[in-house]
């Protein structure tokens, strides 16, 4: 097949970075529409919750499972079916009469998702072979994250003042059939020479892992957090987590390679993942849920409010992966946790009288943070791994970063129901227990104690003892390789995954192949 051209090229480019904008979008502009939805629909916490998570949830479960089908079925193919699946649910949850229609809608929504970025990821290294070219591909496609967290607040607000909270879905309808349309016109079809093979058992057991623990923690201020309910479904999620890891542990390509967390540095990407989306989802959801129903801003206004934080994020994510590139993962790390502790740390005593300046100096240092953790994140977790191996590690990454959203608006949203009284100042709900407290002293806590986690996490897993053990795992891997690898020891340690150090990662890089693309060369 002919090269294809620059400008062929590049229309592939702009075609995965829609996919990239209309799933990164549909996180924070479903936010700013919380409180109508809960005035509109009579929707409970637990339900603002799971209109969150019922999103977050199914993507985190279903992406590498899309990245291993667009390699087998064909990524144009894939592609495709994802734009088409996330815009008819879309269009769907715009016309939800009620929440359990909206939460199943959002689930097809994710669905779709899940087919979208770790194909299109897969799609630009395929299409920008040249390692440069490659290297700013991927630079623009993860800066788009942060212009959809940019635009996310923003357009919610105005969409929601304007028109109606249905309308926040609206916005990815015309973004996605233009780039349905453009997909067949620009992308070509291409396959993985040596797909992975399915890993049902694998994905189930991931389903079941995610959604008990998510649902457990959910209900639980409704059930109790001693109730036979919540503690029969944490049971099942701990022996479903159990199974899950003895199983993947025997195949030979599994969905989850459990020896990658031999790796003290790919443990801590993971681990950081999870605590750093966690504290931006709990963050997010208390914040927009206190800026409209505590200090009764519209939405238009708390989006605005919002906006420096994201632009914080805009601005230093490719700051931070610049960083990255000349000093190594730890330096990024260490800033993120100390800005993303502070941040929400001047949060803890929100009341109704905060002043505006402690909320931008809270907001921009939580965005500086945020915008700060991206690019280590999936450094660390492919560094030094084998090539055929590194983008399945950062496709763990990217999972990890959409289970941290479904546990952070999950544990969170709960803590703030569980303290929440009737009559307690900013309390939204009907009830002790029942009701979403955003002022919630413990609610905020919880997000400090993430974001001082990714600090301490940083702090431990970049010396010297973890790239020792990072060395270690990556000479196991190498030495018991999975069928379609390098045929020598030798062949495969010429093959070693140089991380993506120097592109502005910021946020959520869906890999399923690996990204092999050369630094550029710092200014």
């Amino acid at each position: 097949m002919a090269e294809p051209t620059s400008r062929r090229r590049f229309a592939v480019l702009a075609i995965c970075c829609m996919s990239l904008l209309i799933v990164g979008l549909d996180g924070t502009i479903v936010n700013v529409a919380l409180p109508a939805l809960r005035r509109d629909l009579g929707a409970s916490p637990a339900g603002l919750q799971w209109t969150i998570d019922s999103y977050t949830l199914v993507l985190a479960s279903l992406l590498m499972l899309g990245g291993s089908t667009g390699d087998r079925l064909g990524r144009r193919r894939i592609f495709q079916t994802g734009l088409a699946l996330f815009t008819a649910g879309s269009l769907l949850c715009s016309l939800a009469p009620g929440l359990g229609w909206l939460v199943a809608f959002r689930m097809v929504q994710a669905v779709g998702g899940s087919m979208l970025n770790p194909v299109a990821m897969s799609i630009i290294t395929n299409t920008f072979t040249d390692p440069r070219e490659r290297a700013r591909a991927i630079g623009l496609w993860g800066a788009v994250i942060g212009i959809s967290m940019a635009l996310g607040p923003v357009l919610g607000g105005v969409l929601v003042e304007t028109v109606n909270w249905r309308a926040v879905f609206w916005i990815n309808i015309p973004i996605g059939l233009a780039a349905l349309v453009l997909t067949h016109r620009f992308v070509p079809e291409s396959r993985a020479p040596s797909p992975r093979r399915l890993d049902p058992v694998g994905q189930l057991l991931v389903i079941a892992v995610l959604a008990t623990l998510t649902y457990s923690i959910i209900e639980a201020p409704a059930a109790g957090w001693t109730s036979a309910e919540t503690l029969v479904l944490l049971a099942v999620a701990v022996a479903a987590a159990a199974l899950l890891v003895g199983y993947e542990s025997r195949r030979t390509e599994p969905l989850l390679d459990v020896r990658f967390f031999r790796s003290a540095p790919f443990s801590g990407a993971t681990a950081i993942a999870v605590c750093a989306f966690g504290a931006l989802a709990g963050f997010l959801f208390l914040n927009t849920i206190y800026l409209q129903d505590v200090r009764g801003y519209s939405a238009l206004h708390a989006g605005l409010l919002t906006l420096p934080m994201a632009l914080a994020t805009l601005v230093i994510a490719p700051l931070s992966g610049r960083a990255v590139g000349r000093f190594g993962p730890r330096p990024s790390l260490l800033a993120a946790g100390v800005a993303l502790t502070a941040g929400s740390a001047a949060m803890t005593g929100l009341s109704p009288q905060t002043s505006v300046t402690t909320l931008m100096v809270a907001y921009v240092l939580f965005g500086t943070g945020f915008g700060l953790v991206n690019a280590p994140i999936t450094n660390t977790a492919v560094s030094g791994m084998p090539l055929e191996q590194a983008g399945v590690a950062a496709a763990v990454a990217s999972t990890s970063r959409q289970v941290g959203q479904s546990l952070g608006v999950a544990v969170i949203g709960s803590v703030a129901a569980a303290t929440a009284t009737v009559g307690a100042v900013g309390a939204v709900g009907d009830g002790p227990g029942v009701g979403i407290d955003p002022t919630s002293t413990a609610a905020w806590w919880a997000v400090v104690a993430a974001c001082a986690a990714v600090l301490a996490l940083g702090f431990v897993t970049t010396g010297t003892w973890a790239r020792r053990t990072a060395d270690q795992t990556r000479s196991r891997l190498l030495t018991t390789p999975a069928p379609g690898q390098a045929a020598t020891p030798q062949e495969r340690t010429r093959q070693v995954a140089t991380p993506p150090a120097a592109t502005p990662q910021a946020g959520n890089q869906q890999a399923a192949h690996p990204v092999t693309a050369e630094p550029e060369p710092s200014p």
